[in-house]
């Protein structure tokens, strides 16, 4: 009857094997790891007996793995890897932390209500540590793939394969216009109604910019920019200041529309609809801590109404 698991297949084996595969010679890894060299041809030997397969191809200028033992090479990066993991996670109780989770948001969700959402996250586990930082859109996803980040949170409008996606909120995009301007009593408009309108772009090149030019692209049009800026809060500032129209998202600049007479129109058209999700890893590596703040996340996507596409227009 075969055995669930192997004693050779400790951490100690592991770390070994992986040594021998990165310095590419045994006697390398064995000073590398304050060992003789016959220790760690020992454990290797044992290795292979175990699989009944040859895990390095042994030559006079050094060690390279066969194609079993770089399946074997990349498994046990990912075992020590998640034992590194775990070990800095219980560690953390010793300090009074009860785990740490750092969360990489998009831009736009930053704007809008993640920082308070994490606040109440922190106030009702106090002993759980979380870091914010900001980052496009790819460089989330890169990031917690390769996990340097336990949590990215952003629009869903990008590849996220190979991720675990958990619904978090979601906004609308609007034109937003000088309270004087002649569409700013529209109840809604259509994309295609308002882009003649349209002279202030925010981002260039990134994820909404590139899905603005998509949608004029099937229009038949190209957006013309008298402006260009880099943030949402600079575009509500040059709106307001009679430079043009922008499209931005209601809830991120919702306090400007109060404090300086901006009408914020919602487009009708079903993509103006922005759902954000937060993402993690789909590997099972996921700590306690980050389930908690992810299941609180998607409480607070149940918890926010979404506002109907036809409300009036915010002044």
């Amino acid at each position: 009857m075969a055995r669930d698991f192997d004693p050779r297949f400790d951490p100690v084996t592991l770390r070994l094997f992986v040594a021998v595969c990165e310095e590419g010679n045994i006697a390398r890894a064995a000073a590398r790891e304050a060992l003789v060299a016959s220790a760690v041809s020992k454990r290797v030997a044992a290795l292979e007996a175990a699989l009944g397969a040859p895990l390095l191809v042994r030559g006079r200028r050094g060690v390279v793995p066969t194609a079993a033992g770089e399946v074997l090479l990349r498994r046990a990066r990912e075992v020590l890897g998640a034992m590194a993991r775990m070990h800095a996670e219980l560690t953390e109780f010793a300090t009074g932390v009860q785990g740490s989770v750092r969360v990489l948001a998009a831009p736009s969700v930053l704007a809008e209500h993640l920082a308070d959402d994490i606040g109440a996250f922190l106030a009702a586990h106090p002993r759980v540590r979380v870091s914010l930082d900001e980052q496009v859109s790819p460089e989330i996803v890169r990031l917690v793939r390769e996990g340097a980040a336990e949590v990215g949170v952003l629009w869903d409008a990008i590849d996220l394969a190979d991720l675990a996606a958990h619904r978090y909120r979601s906004d609308r995009l609007c034109v937003a216009m000088p309270a004087a301007h002649p569409l700013a009593r529209r109840r809604t408009l259509r994309f295609e109604e308002a882009l003649d309108h349209v002279s202030v772009s925010v981002a260039p090149g990134g994820t909404m910019d590139l899905l603005l030019r998509r949608e004029a692209a099937r229009l038949g049009r190209t957006p013309v920019a008298r402006v260009q800026v880099s943030g949402m809060d600079a575009a509500a500032r040059i709106v307001a200041a009679g430079l043009g129209a922008a499209i931005l998202p209601r809830e991120a600049v919702r306090g400007h529309a109060s404090a300086e007479s901006l009408a914020l129109v919602p487009l009708a058209d079903a993509w103006a609809r922005r759902r954000f999700v937060a993402v993690t890893r789909a590997d099972g590596s996921v700590q306690a801590a980050t389930r908690l703040l992810v299941r609180h996340l998607e409480q607070m996507a149940r918890d926010a109404a979404p506002a109907p596409a036809g409300e009036p227009p915010c002044t």
